[in-house]
């Protein structure tokens, strides 16, 4: 079985100092994402939010969905909080608050060229 040599010996060997500089560093190595990527997530990061807003917005007020509903009515404890109008009103704020973000990530994207 071969021995590893050591990695990281305890001194480092005495060399003569080099008069050459070092190569400066890329710019394309600092600047992170590419534009279409940034581009392309902060749209998927609208459509998710969008998205999701509405279906949390409208869901509290679509009968069939939330009224009639076998988890919600198997609790009856739970039945009685959700059907409140002011709990569906404070859920659908949280929708309209998730469409908010959204638009506003879109309004205030700024692209970093580096």
């Amino acid at each position: 079985m071969p021995v590893q040599p050591q990695l990281f010996p305890e001194q480092e060997p005495q060399s003569a100092p080099s008069t050459i500089a070092p190569p400066p560093p890329r710019a394309e190595s600092s600047t992170g994402a590419p534009i279409w990527l940034q581009r392309m997530s902060l749209f998927v990061l609208v459509l998710f939010c969008v998205y999701l807003g509405v279906l949390v917005m409208v869901l509290p007020w679509w009968p069939r969905m939330w009224d009639q509903n076998m988890f919600i009515d198997a609790r009856p404890q739970l039945a009685s909080i959700l059907h409140n109008g002011a709990i569906r009103g404070l859920i659908s704020g949280l929708g309209a608050l998730d469409i908010w973000i959204g638009i506003s990530e879109a309004i205030h994207y700024r692209e970093s060229r580096g």
